[in-house]
């Protein structure tokens, strides 16, 4: 039977215990990690979030306590005293390794079966499996560590904001559905039969409503919640560092995004980020990298070899160029020996989900020169082409070709990624952070036929360019901004429409009508007509800026208890049924699914 901790207190943590604490009577609780009977001598290592800390049982221990010691297994939970003295058998590798404690009092407050995997530290065990038992999983030393850490940013963001006058207010979780962007979870109403409450995939509305409230500077560490498909980097619940400010421009609130992952890397990794943040265009972005998110560890940047192949008969460049394309290349360099035929055809294959006919390719291997295009160019071309690339014995060169300069950002962006990971060529021994700025007010939706925000309806757009928002929609900037870590969007914001006719405006070109705008945000429109100042923010999220952080692949190992791709929690089995009686207070009837 198990026993209780009445008469009994904790005085310190396991992994706390230094030789400096030699001689003292200490009192510790924790999990078993091991348990070895030497006959004569019984040690265990007793863990808990902070450490371990060796128990230690002989012949002067008492024989009952020596005795239910023999009993103990892994992840059995104790509650033992006794003194704390110098080990005769130091273990360098553990912070506690210079001491022990003789036990005086042990106590077993709970037994445990054997777990399905061992809790240890990099865990190989299937995902699934760890997310199935997510208690056993959040007890290994670096789950734990993370979690911690996650902890500690939080604390460091509320810090941080406090100090610089910023108020935390909590917004709505119960909200009106606005749908533009990903798909709202809904919840119904008892009240209002066949009426729905969102949950929020931002805070955006209402905070720009505290700014028309008058309270200058919010922060929130907010709760969101998008119906979208899952990856790596996605969740469908997640948390945003969100802020919000009035009276400011855009210099404004990128200095204090700045002072923030400043305060974020120095505290939490003691990694002191030089300010301000170099900046980076939208364009130059997309041009150099292929992406709006670069990754600046590593090179490889893109190159315009469109004049290169200017007038050529090789049908596949001139058709791209001649629909208003271009054609633009990557060099992988000195690799040529390393990458074989096979490979660079399944890359040709792989890159073709980015929207790319294919992957177009001169490997200059020292076994002699290959090529997949070269034969379709005249030699002064191909020559061009391989001095626009910096071509030199031991590269590979990569084009692609389209009549749409997004498929070949996306394919090169997306390829430059792959191969810096496969070959090891990204430099992790320090983060590479900066702004991109001036993007797109608008992108032109194809299956929607009609233009929509690049990032949501509210931004402003560039002053410079209002009276193109009807005529030329997409030559428009709008006024935002991304932080991006290590190829990562941690975060991003954009100062805000703050004018009434012009927010109307900007839903218009977004083909928004009338009633349907008053129906969506027609409360945000009545409340910018009530003296709304100029304001604006950004938010980071904060699961994505752990990862970033803390190097970790995966989001679900910064969550506590996350999603798998099918947004199912594995641990509690989460979604499930409800009974008949709560579907019909809520007048909701479910209907059967279609045989398959």
């Amino acid at each position: 039977m198990a026993e209780f901790m009445d008469g009994f207190k904790r005085t310190h943590y396991c992994g706390v215990l230094r030789s400096t604490d030699a001689g003292k009577e200490v009192s510790v609780c924790g999990w078993v990690q091991r348990q070895r009977d030497l006959g004569g001598l019984i040690f265990i290592d007793l863990r808990d979030r902070t450490g371990i800390v060796q128990l230690a049982f002989d012949d002067k221990t008492d024989r009952a306590i020596f005795d239910k010691a023999f009993t103990v297994r892994s992840e059995f939970v104790l509650a033992a005293k006794g003194i704390v003295r110098e080990r005769s058998s130091k273990n360098q590798e553990l912070p506690t390794g210079d001491i022990e404690i003789a036990v005086t009092e042990l106590r077993i407050l709970s037994k445990s079966e054997t777990p399905p995997f061992a809790i240890e530290e990099n865990s190989a065990v299937q995902k699934e499996t760890r997310l199935h038992y997510r208690y056993l999983d959040l007890r290994r030393p670096d789950m734990q560590r993370i979690l911690m850490a996650r902890h500690r940013l939080t604390k460091i963001a509320h810090d941080y904001f406090d100090e610089n006058g910023f108020l935390e207010i909590e917004t709505p979780d119960l909200m009106k559905s606005t749908p533009e962007g990903a798909r709202d979870y809904l919840v119904p109403s008892r009240i209002f039969p066949g009426k729905f409450f969102a949950l929020p995939q931002s805070p955006q509305l209402y905070k720009q409503l505290l700014m028309v409230s008058g309270f200058d500077r919010y922060m929130q560490i907010a709760r969101c919640f998008r119906d979208e498909d899952l990856r790596a980097d996605r969740q469908p619940e997640f948390t945003q560092i969100d802020f919000e400010m009035s009276f400011v421009t855009q210099e404004d609130v990128m200095q204090i995004g700045e002072g923030f992952i400043h305060e974020a890397y120095k505290k939490l990794l003691g990694i002191e980020i030089p300010l301000p943040l170099p900046r980076m265009t939208w364009q130059e972005a997309m041009d150099r990298f292929g992406s709006d998110k670069p990754d600046l560890r590593f090179g490889m940047e893109l190159t315009d070899v469109s004049e290169a192949v200017k007038g050529t008969e090789f049908r596949v460049f001139a058709g791209a160029l001649a629909e208003g394309g271009s054609v633009r290349g990557i060099n992988l360099k000195g690799q040529a020996d390393n990458l074989s035929r096979k490979e660079i055809d399944k890359l040709g294959e792989w890159i073709k989900t980015y929207g790319a006919k294919g992957l177009a390719w001169t490997r200059l291997a020292s076994t002699g020169e290959t090529s997949s295009y070269e034969k379709f160019l005249s030699p002064d071309e191909a020559k061009a082409v391989r001095s626009a690339l910096g071509a030199e014995p031991g590269d590979v060169l990569f084009l692609v070709a389209s009549g749409e300069n997004k498929v070949v950002y996306d394919s090169l962006g997306a390829l430059r990624c792959n191969l810096a990971r496969r070959f090891n060529l990204i430099d992790k021994s320090s983060p590479k952070i900066l702004w991109i700025t001036d993007f797109p007010m608008f992108e032109y939706s194809k299956e929607e036929g009609r233009w929509v925000a690049m990032h949501h309806p509210f931004t402003m757009p560039n002053p410079e360019d209002l009276d193109k928002l009807e005529s030329d929609p997409g030559s428009v900037r709008s006024v935002a901004y991304d932080m991006v870590i290590n190829g990562y969007e941690a975060g991003g914001g954009s100062i805000r429409i703050h004018d009434s006719q012009l927010q109307q405006r900007m839903l218009k070109v977004l083909g928004i009508p009338d009633e349907t705008a008053q129906e969506r945000f027609g409360f945000l429109l009545e409340a910018l007509k009530y003296g709304a100042p100029p304001h604006g923010g950004m938010a980071w999220g904060l699961e994505r800026l752990m990862m970033v952080l803390l190097d970790v692949e995966d989001m679900r190992d910064v969550i506590a208890f996350p999603k798998v791709a099918s947004s199912a929690e594995l641990m509690s089995g989460a979604p499930g049924s409800v009974d008949e009686q709560q579907l019909k207070e809520l007048g909701i009837a479910v209907l059967p699914q279609k045989q398959a």
